[in-house]
């Protein structure tokens, strides 16, 4: 990572926090102790910005420079607001497109979701502000660029965006192996937004249940499950070429 996509040292990060800079994660290291870190806790109440408390090693592997235990990474790009996206997308007359990411955290994958995304023509990715992938320089690059022109929503929590999206007329699919409908039974007409969950958990319970419908990815192998990416393309895919019937 470059040292431009960094801010470190206790003081320089909290004024960030202040400035209301855009901060994708802040590195603390574990034992941090001091009346500055305490005055750090105090600028980052009520922010959504990750915080881990890792050993010191882990900072001094990132920078040499002189961080005092505190490293705060910056996005790639400047995130968007589902908010901003939705009313705009229908003002222009379009049904919204929209690929939800639910506690994806390889941003090997997310680069290639991202890729498909753009090459499909969906509107915009939205992710979590915790426990989520961000925009790095790998995502970026992964992406063969897509994430420069893709906008990217980085919301409280992807339950609070799929309540969003429903109340905004949006129907939202989840992509699970526990649904009984097959992913090519059901129609996607109108504005729709496809949730995807990491490939070790899936979709969390709570936003499952939140979901208007649920459908699958049919198996006949003997390994668990398709790499999110891969079954990222499918779903979007399909959308894609049921849309594409409707217009001839």
């Amino acid at each position: 990572m470059k040292e431009n996509e960094m801010i470190f040292g206790i003081r320089a990060v909290i004024e960030a926090i202040l400035a209301e800079k855009e901060i994708d994660k802040i590195l603390v290291k574990r034992d941090l102790q001091s009346d500055l870190s305490k005055e750090l806790f105090d600028a980052l109440k009520g922010k959504e910005i990750a915080v881990q408390r890792v050993p010191a090693e882990r900072l001094d592997r990132v920078t040499r420079k002189n961080h005092q235990g505190v490293i705060a990474f910056m996005p790639a790009i400047s995130y968007q607001k589902l908010e901003d996206i939705i009313p705009f997308l229908y003002e222009q007359g379009k049904n919204p497109f929209i690929v939800l990411l639910d506690g994806v955290t390889d941003v090997r994958n997310f680069g290639a979701i991202a890729r498909t995304c753009e090459c499909a023509g969906v509107d915009a990715i939205v992710i979590p502000s915790k426990g989520s992938v961000t925009v790095n320089a790998d995502a970026m690059k992964t992406s063969a660029g897509a994430l420069h022109v893709l906008p990217v929503c980085k919301e409280k929590s992807i339950t609070q965006a799929i309540k969003f999206l429903q109340e905004s007329g949006v129907k939202v699919y989840a992509a699970s192996e526990k649904a009984y409908e097959n992913y090519t039974a059901v129609t996607y007409d109108g504005p729709v937004a496809i949730v995807m969950g990491a490939e070790d958990t899936g979709v969390s319970m709570d936003n499952l249940r939140m979901c208007d419908q649920m459908v699958k990815i049919p198996q006949f192998g003997t390994i668990g499950s398709l790499n999110v990416s891969v079954a990222s393309s499918i779903l979007v895919y399909e959308v894609v070429r049921q849309r594409m019937n409707e217009k001839h």
